[in-house]
């Protein structure tokens, strides 16, 4: 499939909330990324429930939200009720993950598991084919605005081989410093998703930053 760019909400501007959802809506966006972060599970708070729940009521595209969170099967049944289309749980954050992506499941969303940057691609060997999407951090989690880590590209590279050895239909999905610049190599090493936050938000023009990681 053509790649998809999901603009991360964390580098909007929220005191205009509403009229950054509308820019994405208005762009070749594919989904919205929302990033909930605990100050436990990574050392940030960002937002909650109600802010999806807002977001929710003006978006147009699908709400990917990813939880930087401990317990996070604990809150399932909120995100979906919240409007949640795709829901991300970390690896490090989910001793059940088995049992967690099957709860995602039976609520009706798409599920996702996360690897922090320390985290090898072989600890899901026995989920694979479970998960709809993983999600291959490459910045530490918590903060927006981060450096890509380059030994990145390796890992979606080893994570492509595995999703084609054991027949998994997952997407591969980017986020951390991702820009026009690793964009096109991040594609070609195996991603199907490319999370951007600082260099969509914090463009002179967002929709044309959008065009330019999505077309090349």
């Amino acid at each position: 499939m053509q790649h998809q760019i999901a603009p991360s909400l964390l580098a909007a501007d929220f005191g205009n909330l509403a009229g950054e959802v509308a820019v994405i809506n208005q762009s070749d966006a594919d989904w919205l990324h929302l990033d909930i972060m605990d100050g436990v599970f990574v050392p940030n708070i960002s937002f909650g429930i109600p802010v999806i729940e807002a977001v929710k009521k003006t978006a147009t595209k699908p709400l990917d939200v990813h939880l930087m969170m401990v317990q996070p099967e604990r809150y399932i049944e909120a995100f979906k009720k919240a409007g949640a289309d795709l829901l991300n749980v970390h690896y490090e954050a989910s001793p059940h993950l088995h049992r967690t992506i099957e709860s995602i499941h039976q609520h009706g969303m798409k599920a996702g598991v996360t690897l922090n940057p320390h985290t090898p691609v072989s600890v899901l060997e026995e989920i694979i084919t479970e998960v709809d999407l993983v999600l291959i951090m490459s910045v530490n989690p918590g903060f927006g605005g981060q450096k890509f880590i380059p030994g990145s590209l390796g890992k979606i590279q080893k994570l492509k081989d595995l999703i084609m050895k054991r027949n998994s239909k997952a997407w591969i999905e980017v986020d951390g410093g991702v820009d026009q610049n690793n964009a096109r190599e991040l594609v070609q090493a195996g991603a199907d998703i490319l999370v951007a936050g600082s260099y969509v938000f914090k463009a002179p023009d967002p929709q044309e930053a959008i065009r330019k990681i999505k077309y090349f």
